[in-house]
């Protein structure tokens, strides 16, 4: 979605709403539930979360959540797990003695004091991992955009596959409402349900009218749905896809997918550095 990013909050000033929402979620939160609760908190409308971050799956808001979480670590009042699982390093901090200004200096001055280089952006000094990060996800979503959509929808049945299921079918074929696909997810061993899904390259944010759409098609099919996309969900779709009353559809954002492929290693090459160091008092041990 190209619009302005004016719009959106600075990193900085979502910093004490990130606290807040850890405090409100019990002291520790997914990112996910991270984001969710902080646009809540800040009332964000959807044409403000709609706004991505260049050519990248993120939103404009996530990629500068992202920011603050890493600024907040790095001052002290956060940690995070390997799970992806953000946590308040104390359940006593006081919101009207935090300072967003300080808490930029002390990390910017904490990263000088390492010897960050001294040109780098603002935002990025001394957060190589961070950058890192960015730049593997930011070729991964071009490469995904830049595939065929049969290619796409291919990925889509590995994915699935990878991911347990079985009899993974692409059916995607005209007048088919959007289906692109269907399988048996297994659970355990032992419970079976059919699954259609649905797959979108797509650079925006997917609409509750698609979500309407999708289960449309899957009236009198199945009774789970499964909606991928290389964009976002606007709100209104996150609450139409667990609508009460209404068929459950399950729903994998462009930031889902690309962790996901990772963890699979579809596509994806993890190169672990090995570091060698020679202990010269063995030596004289000889």
């Amino acid at each position: 979605m190209k619009r302005s990013a004016s719009s959106v909050p600075t990193f900085d000033s979502m910093f004490l709403p990130t606290i807040q929402a850890l405090q409100i979620l019990g002291g520790s939160g997914t990112t996910e539930e991270i984001y969710d609760k902080v646009v809540q908190l800040l009332n964000l409308p959807d044409k403000v979360l709609e706004i991505s971050h260049g050519s990248t799956s993120q939103s404009e808001v996530e990629y500068r959540l992202a920011w603050s979480r890493t600024y907040l670590k790095k001052y002290g009042l956060l940690q995070n797990s390997a799970r992806g699982v953000w946590s308040l390093l104390s359940t006593s901090i006081n919101l009207d003695k935090l300072d967003a200004k300080e808490i930029v200096k002390a990390v910017r001055d904490g990263d000088k004091n390492k010897a960050a280089p001294s040109d780098a952006p603002d935002e990025a000094v001394g957060v190589i991992e961070t950058l890192e990060e960015l730049a593997w996800h930011q070729q991964l979503h071009k490469t995904l955009l830049s595939l065929e959509p049969s290619a796409f929808e291919r990925l889509a049945q590995r994915l699935l596959r990878e991911s347990g299921f079985i009899q993974v079918q692409v059916t995607g074929k005209a007048g088919d409402g959007g289906i692109d696909g269907v399988g048996i997810a297994r659970i355990s061993g032992f419970l079976s349900f059919h699954v259609l899904f649905q797959c979108k390259r797509y650079q925006g944010a997917v609409s509750a009218s698609q979500i309407r759409d999708f289960r449309g098609a899957m009236q009198g099919r199945t009774d789970k749905g499964l909606f991928i996309t290389t964009g976002t969900f606007t709100r209104d779709a996150l609450k139409e896809a667990t609508r009460d009353g209404a068929p459950p559809i399950d729903l994998i954002d462009g930031e889902q997918l690309v962790q996901r492929l990772k963890e699979l290693r579809l596509g994806v090459k993890i190169t672990m550095i090995e570091s060698v160091e020679v202990d010269s008092d063995w030596f004289t041990k000889i």
